[in-house]
């Protein structure tokens, strides 16, 4: 079976679906806040000309999400898998933000546990790369149950800290949800 890398994905509260051209705008509006990027090793992705790049490379993935709050039809962030190895048994997650309103609960766990029992269908392990001064970032993995690997290159060459979630860890019972 191969990996299905953009299909449409529900939560409680979060409905991802595959990330289309015409959504530019409306998640250029989410991400046009500073805060979001402020640990980032692209702290001026909130910038038009920035996010543009991000948003074109978003598209030819085709694995990335528009990440909607069902309670109010809204766009509120973007995500994607990468890298998928069939031989590795792995895939990553990341290129993931939510807006501010949306910090601070269990958005992003909701938005993380929809992608990697997704992931899970078809992979034994999940990466995560991190950029080593985005410590909310890594605070919110280590949260997730996330193992850390230590210091990484991502596929640019940029540094950055790794983690880990297999699946025999996230599926147990006595993994959160």
């Amino acid at each position: 079976m191969s990996f299905e890398l953009q299909p449409t994905l529900d939560g409680p509260r979060l409905h991802l679906r595959p990330l289309r051209a015409e959504d530019f705008d409306a998640l250029h509006a989410v991400a046009a806040d500073p805060l979001i990027w402020e640990q980032h090793p692209e702290r001026d992705r909130w910038t038009r000309a920035v996010f543009e790049r991000f948003f074109a490379e978003a598209i030819a993935s085709g694995a990335a999400f528009l990440v909607i709050d069902k309670g109010t039809g809204a766009p509120v962030g973007s995500s994607r898998y990468f890298g998928y190895d069939s031989e590795k048994n792995e895939v990553e997650i990341g290129w993931s933000f939510l807006a501010r309103s949306h910090w601070g609960g269990s958005y992003n766990r909701e938005m993380k546990d929809v992608m990697l029992r997704h992931a899970f269908r078809f992979v034994k392990r999940v990466i995560f790369l991190v950029g080593p001064d985005n410590l909310r970032s890594q605070k919110a993995l280590l949260k997730l149950g996330a193992e850390p690997l230590g210091p990484l290159k991502n596929a640019s060459g940029r540094p950055s800290v790794g983690f880990a979630i297999s699946a025999a860890r996230w599926l147990t019972p006595t993994t959160p949800p």
